[in-house]
């Protein structure tokens, strides 16, 4: 105990050497996206906007951590049934990230129990003030989120902490042994752990957490809204009867290695394809933009669309939107998850296969191991072995309907079967609200 006390003393004393530099970083990200210069104080444990509301209303507040997008389009089922359970409570929803908060925004903006806010960096101090100042009733941690002080402080104010959806790779786990002291002690102070599959379980499990249970995926239970649906249709119209390659959230590196190889796809008898690109990261959409025009590729940005017919010479669309990917995998004839081409670890790809889209996913997916596996073996997607291979397989299959019809059927039945994480997860946490 004493020791494991030392260790996160060190690591709160590295917090604090750090975080000036922390700042500087939001500053200078905030050039590309104003999101990040903006709620600073929240970061440092101050909430003074949030005072006057707080004090009015005096919710009893179940505290959600989604650090960024993904984790807070998983959090969307769960933050809805536990808002129709619970209707005496309201959601504190927290991120990390802007684009996070951002999707919040999108998700609940409408609503008035839903509180949005940053979480402060990890030390004891900022960490008590927004214990103090909140008084959640309970801490869900989406995923991956084990902070030592974070569940320190929670056990300290006797605050019951949950991890839910939990996913731990092979990679992480062995991470979190190099730093075992501190990481085993954070793992004790989580009440109860909701995985999201047998190994992942076992995983957590030696990292030092007990009461794991497995739950599953809660992004299976993730549905598409009328709205999107509408855009994906809108824009499938717009584009019309053209084999759509989808590549989606790719990261830095990979739309090179595409788009040396989109040639291929001439190879193949397809009606002048269109290839939809969408960034993971919205600061890079001019980036890649630059890199299309660099390839003398005839371009359209989502962003500059109107209700027009896309061009025939568009070869390449650049899906620099946010919140619209569910819209640009229903449009899309195959989706190729990006991450993957590059020992990056991959994407998810669970809601390309809930609107029934064929899937292509390169060789590293180290970070969604157990459902790129899944979904291979129930023949909802093909793992491919690089750039090449990946334009050449879609190319075969958006020139055999057939096969896409077939792949299709197999993602929304391999989605179906994995329905129910969030009943499952609502029911753990019950005991504890």
């Amino acid at each position: 105990m004493m020791r494991a006390r030392l260790y996160r003393l060190i690591y709160s004393f590295v917090w604090w050497f750090i975080i000036p530099l922390a700042l500087l970083r939001l500053w200078w990200r905030g050039r590309k996206e104003p999101g990040y210069r903006q709620h600073i104080p929240e970061r440092l444990g101050f909430y003074g906007s949030l005072q006057k509301q707080r004090r009015l209303s005096s919710p009893a507040y179940i505290w959600v951590h989604a650090v960024s997008v993904g984790e807070t389009r998983a959090a969307e089922p769960l933050v809805n049934m536990l808002l129709a359970k619970y209707p005496q409570h309201t959601i504190l929803l927290t991120h990390m990230t802007a684009t996070g908060r951002a999707t919040g925004q999108a998700l609940f903006g409408a609503s008035s129990r839903v509180v949005q806010s940053f979480l402060p960096y990890d030390t004891g101090w900022m960490v008590g003030r927004f214990l103090r100042h909140f008084a959640p009733c309970l801490c869900v941690l989406m995923e991956t989120e084990v902070w030592p002080n974070l569940i320190a402080q929670c056990v300290r104010y006797r605050l019951p902490v949950t991890l839910v959806n939990a996913r731990l790779s092979e990679r992480s786990l062995r991470r979190g042994k190099k730093f075992a002291t501190l990481m085993t002690e954070a793992a004790k102070g989580i009440t109860c752990v909701g995985a999201q599959t047998v190994d992942d379980a076992q995983r957590m499990r030696q990292l030092g957490a007990s009461n794991v249970t497995i739950t599953g995926n809660l992004k299976f239970d993730v549905a598409p809204t009328e709205a999107l649906v509408r855009t994906g249709a809108a824009l499938r119209q717009q584009i019309g009867a053209r084999p759509v390659l989808l590549c989606a959230s790719t990261r830095e590196g990979e739309e090179v290695l595409i788009l040396a190889q989109l040639g291929k796809l001439d190879q193949h008898p397809l009606q002048n394809p269109l290839l939809i690109i969408v960034p993971r990261h919205p600061q890079r959409f001019d980036e890649v933009a630059k890199l299309i025009a660099s390839n003398s590729l005839k371009m359209m940005r989502r962003s500059a669309m109107d209700d027009s017919a896309l061009s025939a010479e568009v070869k390449v669309m650049l899906g620099d939107s946010m919140g619209e990917m569910f819209a640009y995998f229903g449009l899309a004839n195959v989706a190729f998850i990006g991450g993957s081409l590059l020992p990056l670890g991959g994407q998810n790809l669970i809601e390309a296969c809930a609107v029934g889209t064929p899937v292509l996913i390169g060789p590293y997916t180290f970070n969604f191991a157990a459902v790129t596996e899944q979904a291979i073996a129930a023949g909802a997607a093909l793992s491919v072995s690089d750039a090449a291979n990946m334009i050449d397989t879609a190319g075969r299959l958006l020139a055999n309907d057939s096969a896409l019809q077939m792949m299709g059927t197999k993602a929304s039945e391999f989605a179906r079967l994995h329905r129910g994480a969030t009943e499952r997860t609502v029911a753990l946490l019950a005991a504890l609200i």
